[in-house]
């Protein structure tokens, strides 16, 4: 059976062009004509869930902005690198994100912590949660031109304060100023009960103290981040030159 013009429009109106897509198929195939209706229209409804699932996912992916967006928790490797499997496949599950607890991923440059990072966020997206990737620098960077204008760190800290999940990459890579401290400070503040944020670090919980100025501002920061973690260690294989060869 043919769908007029009419139902075809108000379909498209109330955003099913999926189920438009799936009447023109069922209506080329034979083996549905011999199908009941509650059989046709079940099928209607299935393929019209998993095309708009598909959709949102993928634009909660592109959204993100990974630094790798083909990052899979199915592709990280394992063999001789000392990362724990069962771990990853914990943190993978996203439990985590409904307690709000942090991830660190801590390891040597090229061990693969943003790689693990990226997957994990890849995980969050298809539980239809907003994610977030930046770079710790890319972030300074920002907070540096937002401080020119009157409202410009509160806009900033706005925007990244309500995503499900923030991944920071390279934490701490660089010495901060103490309006860095104060500007990350209420970033931390504000996504405390709020959401789960992902540090991928090369430095050990024990020296953020001194890279974060040591002051109360590093009290403050620590206080919030270390107490609702779970620690990762990325291994010992470095994943840069076992993938490029140099």
């Amino acid at each position: 059976m043919m769908m007029n013009e009419e139902t075809r429009r108000k379909l498209h109106e109330l955003s099913l062009d999926e189920m438009v897509r799936a009447l023109e198929i069922q209506s080329q195939q034979q083996s549905c004509q011999s199908l009941s209706f509650e059989e046709r229209f079940q099928l209607l409804v299935d393929y019209t869930y998993q095309e708009k699932y598909t959709n949102k996912v993928k634009r909660l992916i592109k959204m993100a902005r990974f630094r790798f967006p083909q990052a899979t928790v199915d592709d990280i490797y394992y063999t001789e690198r000392g990362l724990d499997r069962q771990t990853v496949l914990g943190i993978a599950s996203c439990q985590f994100m409904k307690s709000h607890t942090n991830l660190i991923f801590h390891g040597f440059t090229g061990s693969g912590k943003s790689y693990l990072a990226c997957a994990i966020g890849k995980e969050s997206c298809k539980q239809g949660y907003r994610a977030c990737y930046i770079r710790m620098p890319d972030l300074l960077q920002l907070h540096a031109e937002a401080s020119v204008t009157p409202s410009g760190v509160a806009k900033l800290l706005k925007k990244y304060e309500r995503h499900a999940l923030l991944i920071l990459d390279e934490w701490l890579i660089d010495d901060l100023t103490q309006h860095q401290e104060h500007f990350l400070f209420e970033l931390i503040e504000r996504r405390y009960t709020e959401g789960s944020t992902v540090f991928c670090t090369q430095y050990r919980s024990e020296d953020w103290h001194a890279r974060l100025g040591g002051g109360i501002h590093a009290d403050a920061i620590i206080d919030r981040i270390i107490h609702n973690s779970i620690k990762v260690y990325a291994g010992d294989v470095n994943m840069r030159e076992k993938q490029f060869g140099h």
